[in-house]
């Protein structure tokens, strides 16, 4: 990314005002796209223009994209997806202009996209129950078995993201169960484990024993059995979800981020406060969190026949 100047000014720019190592990572990936979409034509970035902005926007937007490791793209990019890089070249795009260089193009060209209301398909609470208990059933190691069974009991526990829990540590849980976290943009919040999801995770740690490790769940395969700093990798996770998924024959997308989903979709179904569930899942925005909630179809079709004033 040599073409894009002062960008590891901008990287540390970012880290020096509490920027979450997710956006961070996001925008320098996000930027190296932008880098190649230059370099694929031979323009230099002195030459860009606005009307090249708005090319790069349809480009990203197109089946034509190719991806910051310059392969062939598999799918589409979400709305949510291109927002995100429009606003990583934006905020770089300001950084230059705030350090007086001069930039080629106005940051104020990059108009995010209309967002499209995504449409899920709801997990029944008896499939979530079956998924968050299948490395019991179709894991043949045992300690992997606790450890798995633990990690997705966490998360539907408690509605944390996949990168809180591979991060966590044991010192960020109370004996009440109450834990910790330190998420995006550095905000701090608490969130709670259930006594069912305390009960598992307490069956993994005494099979784990005393390791000198400061993460919570490690790896028990290959070269990162026991060795220190290491973790489970968010990778790991998210195949061993799509493992169980096919294995129950659930013909629905499940994902870590699906049991999140989950979490926040069952409170709000059982009448939960959308400003409780902002604060439980770290949204900076409520608008944010409304995504979740009013995802459900059940969640409506019961409000309708609650408070329609002709239900009778």
């Amino acid at each position: 990314m040599s073409g894009l100047p002062f960008l590891k000014n901008f990287i540390g720019y970012l880290r020096k005002n509490n920027y979450s190592e997710e956006t961070i990572y996001s925008y320098e990936r996000d930027l190296k796209s932008f880098s190649n979409f230059l370099n694929k034509d031979g323009i230099q970035f002195s030459e860009i223009t606005n009307v090249l902005i708005e090319k790069y926007k349809d480009y990203i937007s197109s089946q034509e994209r190719k991806t910051a490791k310059n392969k062939e793209s598999i799918k589409m990019l979400s709305s949510f997806s291109i927002n995100r890089m429009i606003c990583g070249l934006r905020s770089y795009l300001r950084y230059l202009i705030n350090i007086g260089y001069k930039t080629p193009a106005s940051p104020e060209i990059l108009k995010s996209v209309k967002n499209k209301r995504r449409q899920v398909t709801n997990v029944t609470l008896d499939e979530q129950i079956k998924l968050i208990e299948s490395p019991t059933k179709f894991e043949k190691n045992k300690i992997v078995a606790l450890r798995n069974r633990a990690m997705l009991e966490t998360i539907f526990s408690t509605g944390m993201r996949i990168s809180e829990l591979i991060n966590l540590k044991k010192v960020q849980i109370d004996k009440t169960g109450r834990i910790f976290i330190m998420g995006k943009g550095k905000k701090e919040r608490f969130v709670y484990l259930t006594h069912r999801a305390q009960e598992h995770l307490k069956n993994y740690l005494e099979i784990r024993g005393i390791i000198d490790s400061p993460y919570l769940f490690i790896p028990y395969k290959g070269k990162n059995v026991h060795k220190k700093d290491k973790k489970i990798s968010p990778n790991y996770l998210q195949e061993k979800i799509k493992r169980y998924r096919e294995l129950l024959g659930l013909n629905i997308p499940v994902s870590a981020h699906g049991i999140r989903h989950a979490f926040a979709t069952y409170l709000a179904e059982s009448g939960a406060n959308p400003a409780a569930i902002q604060i439980l899942l770290g949204h900076e925005s409520l608008d944010t969190t409304t995504r979740y909630v009013h995802a459900s179809d059940r969640y409506a079709e019961k409000t309708h026949k609650k408070y329609h004033p002709l239900k009778e």
